[in-house]
């Protein structure tokens, strides 16, 4: 696995544009470096495997093993280290394959000379060996690995390497999150152990710094789905943990699903080459261009492990890390690689790791020599077996206490074999990468250069920000309704003041002011429920809104039985007084029982709505609606509409409640209404006008409920329907009922000389008073008649008897003549008695 840093001041190019490689075989390569080769000095022989040719991972092994050649003869020329020995080194090529590197390590063990140490490179690789080595008691020094699985001192009891771990950025990614402050990120990785652990260990930090991992997105080698579901889940800051041959596959998806440019930040590992997002595109069969791969590449930023030595001091060697990087150019030069022109073979900033790795196995095995001689054992190093755990354990505890400043930097192991090292963060700015700063993580230290650029200037955010925006009633609309509303409040209240003032003249009175004055207050409350309406969020807080939901359904319902209470009470009124078969027709409607019906009507409403409030009150709901794009902003913003509602738990059981009861007086007032519709009775003079009303009324509640509940989620439409129902409703029940009662009132203005009221009743008072005879004198001739048809009824029965007894022959007339004269005497008397009965008839009608 490569894991690798990188010196913005020499990046490297990929494998794929350096020049052909003579010194390497394809297959499998054994170098042999013997570097200062003296007579009569022995050999101290450790195994190399370098990842050098290969199609995946990383090929660091170029650069890499070159740095190591150079190393070891520093440390041969080097009299006062390892006197009397000479270090060399066998090396093959494991491609990064760890089956490969398994073969590679098995070569070198089995075949002679005998190793004291291995050295090898990526993390897979390292893994299989470091897992392995323990059986020969072999100490095992890796110089390009950085996979977290590899601090597992239990799993991995011989291991070291010069090469931090990979967890070392993970702090640093988090202090980069807290300095912007973004507390929402995703990670995309590849399915490689390097990446799992680190991955794991990133995950822990975040959940301790208190930051969201909104996604956590894997691939094996086709990134193209895991990069859609980065944007279906609307990441903005993501971490990448892959190679630089998926890295430049998910470059490539970026750019297709526009997820670079102001809105996102991408964090990736800083191992990768100077251009790596313009090479092998080609080879790799990646479909994005070279300008199109550049643009997805801007603005990301890297963190690496230093790898180069930052001050300009001298090592151990005796270089500066400069002069070590003039040193290495000329030998990979000299290998066949393009260093003029940029072209750095893969693994060029890993090449200071290699070279203290050997420095590293020379100072621990000078300190192994020292302290055999001193145990006095009677062994030497070069007798070393992979039996031998005394001698292993010796080599390991030196290895353990190593310290020395390097062309890396301060070269130090912590308890699980890892390497102590600085992180730098880099930013790509206009195709270049620039240093913005470094960060020591055990003294929990940024030191940040104020370097950064951001595409719009400033920093991206970590989420679209949503701006939750609540829909109110257009205030031009609410305050037209309002208007409207407390102009009819005021009518009301000047016809109530009518009222009383004339409510001793007939025409007023026979309508009973009273249940007027009722239906008017009821108006006004249902007028002043539109004003109730239209109040919402922008005029009350979300604490007190659930106040106003109480209100409206209180003074809505209550309005509504006062007056359409006073009204159905008295269509009930005139509809009981024209059915009731013995009702005097002199008798008054009492008043009383108009208003206890109102009162029953509104004990009910008090019932329901008390229950209503006390188990299941009405609280605050928010309906949500998609997000909009706002109508100017050049920032990443979306919209999210919310519109408040008055709902309970049980809103629609309570609705079904109300709207039942109501709904049941409405149709029984249509039904009388319209039973009524053509009588006329003095006693409630404007029974046809209130009829007319309550038509209207439960016309216009049996459309608007139901309209009302669909449009809901439109604030403006709801609000003016509902608010024009109830509008339309009131004015037009007091044009109905009051506009013929002023109109008679200002015609004469004194109830003496007030002939007619209106069209309603059609009669005066001397009508009246000839109606009242004309009815007496008709029951008086009715009495008549039913006397007459009795009498009459009784001589048809004799008639009828004596004329079966003259037909029988059993009774014998002595007088024929006299018994036709008694017979013809009857048939006149009947004819009397019916000629008596018509004319009564024909004078009743």
């Amino acid at each position: 696995m490569g894991n690798h840093g990188r010196s913005s001041s020499a990046r490297v190019a990929s494998r794929s544009d350096m020049l052909f490689y003579p010194l390497v075989n394809v297959s499998i390569l054994v170098l042999v470096f013997n570097i200062s080769v003296v007579s009569g000095y022995n050999q101290l022989h450790i195994g190399g495997i370098f990842p050098i040719n290969g199609k995946g991972g990383w090929q660091g092994g170029q650069a890499c093993m070159p740095a190591a050649k150079l190393a070891l003869q520093d440390v041969n020329e080097k009299e006062d280290l390892l006197p009397g020995f000479n270090l060399t080194l066998h090396s093959n090529d494991s491609e990064c394959e760890p089956g490969l590197g398994a073969s590679v390590m098995y070569n070198l063990l089995y075949n002679a000379p005998q190793k004291l140490m291995l050295l090898a490179g990526c993390s897979t690789v390292c893994t299989t060996v470091a897992e392995a080595a323990k059986m020969w008691n072999l100490v095992v020094l890796c110089y390009g690995a950085s996979s977290p699985a590899l601090s597992d001192r239990s799993r991995f009891p011989t291991l070291f390497r010069t090469h931090p771990s990979a967890t070392v950025h993970n702090p640093t990614r988090i202090k980069l999150m807290q300095k912007f402050g973004w507390s929402r990120v995703a990670i995309l990785q590849q399915a490689e152990e390097v990446f799992i652990s680190t991955v794991e260990d990133l995950e822990t930090r975040c959940k301790d710094a208190g930051i969201e991992i909104v996604t956590r997105q894997s691939f094996l080698s086709d990134p193209t789905d895991a990069v859609r579901n980065l944007r279906r889940q609307d990441a903005r800051i993501i971490v990448g943990l892959f190679y630089v041959v998926a890295a430049r596959r998910v470059l490539c998806e970026m750019y297709k699903q526009q997820l670079y440019g102001r809105a996102y930040v991408w964090f990736f590992i800083g191992w990768y080459e100077d251009n790596w997002y313009e090479v092998n595109l080609r080879n790799e069969n990646i479909s994005c261009t070279k300008e199109e791969m550049r643009m997805a590449a801007q603005g990301h930023l890297t963190t690496e492990a230093l790898m180069w030595n930052q001050n300009n001091q001298k090592t151990i060697s005796g270089m500066s890390s400069e002069d070590f990087r003039k040193r290495l150019n000329a030998a990979l030069i000299e290998e066949g690689y393009d260093i003029d022109h940029n072209r750095y073979p893969e693994g060029y900033q890993e090449a200071p790791l290699a070279y203290d790795a050997v420095w590293s196995v020379a100072l621990a095995f000078n300190k192994t020599m020292q302290k055999l001689k001193e145990m006095n054992v009677g062994k030497n190093l070069k007798d070393f077996t992979y039996t031998d755990k005394e001698i292993a354990n010796t080599i390991y505890a030196a290895m353990n206490s190593t310290q020395f400043l390097g062309v890396s930097g301060w070269v130090a192991f912590s308890s699980q074999g890892d390497r102590i090292a600085l992180t730098q963060i880099e930013q790509m700015i206009d195709g270049q990468y620039y240093k913005l700063g470094y960060y020591d993580t055990q003294a929990d230290n940024l030191t940040w250069f104020d370097k950064e650029k951001w595409d719009g200037g400033k920093v991206p955010q970590d989420r679209t920000i949503v701006r939750r925006v609540l829909r109110t009633v257009s205030l031009p609309l609410f305050i037209c309704m309002s208007t409207v509303s407390s102009c009819g409040i005021l009518v009301a209240i000047a016809l109530i003041v009518f009222n009383i003032w004339h409510r001793h003249r007939r025409v007023i009175q026979s309508s009973h002011p009273v249940c007027n004055t009722i239906m008017l207050f009821g108006v006004i409350i249902c007028l002043v429920s539109v004003i109730l309406l239209g109040i919402d969020g922008q005029f009350v807080t979300a604490d007190n809104y659930p106040k106003i939901c109480q209100a409206r359904t209180w003074i809505l319902s209550m309005g509504f039985t006062l007056a359409y209470g006073a009204m159905f009470s008295k269509v009930w009124r005139v509809h009981r007084f024209t059915t009731k078969t013995k009702t005097d027709p002199k008798k008054k409607v009492e008043p009383w029982k108009l208003y206890t019906m109102v009162t029953g009507l509104l004990a009910v409403d008090l019932v329901i709505l008390l229950t209503w409030q006390i188990q299941d009150p009405l609280q605050r709901r928010l309906e949500t609606f998609p997000l909009e794009d706002p109508i100017s902003s050049n920032d990443d913003v979306k919209i999210r509409p919310e519109l408040e509602h008055c709902e309970s738990h049980n809103n629609s059981v309570w609705l079904g409640v109300i709207y039942g009861f109501k709904g049941l007086i409405l149709v029984f007032g249509l039904f009388l209404a319209y039973e009524t519709r053509s009588l006329k009775v003095k006693q409630i003079n404007d029974s046809r006008y209130v009829g007319m009303s309550i038509y209207n009324v439960v016309v216009l509640c049996l459309i608007t409920a139901p309209v009302a509940m669909v449009i809901a989620s439109q604030q403006d439409a709801s609000f003016a329907f509902v608010a024009l129902a109830v509008l339309f409703c009131c004015f037009l029940s007091m044009l109905l009922i009051f506009v013929p009662k002023v109109i008679e009132v200002l015609r004469h203005p004194k109830d003496k000389v007030e002939s007619k009221f209106s069209n309603e009743t059609g009669i005066s008072k001397e009508d009246e008073e000839r109606y009242q005879k004309l009815v007496t004198e008709n029951d008086d001739l009715q009495k008549l008649i039913a006397q007459k048809e009795e009498k009459i009824r009784i001589l048809k029965q004799r008639l009828t008897e004596k004329e079966s007894t003259v037909k029988s022959g059993h009774t014998q007339l002595s007088d024929p003549h006299t018994a036709n004269a008694q017979f013809n005497n009857n048939q006149l008397t009947v004819a009397a008695a019916s000629g008596l009965t018509q004319d009564l008839r024909d004078e009743r009608i």
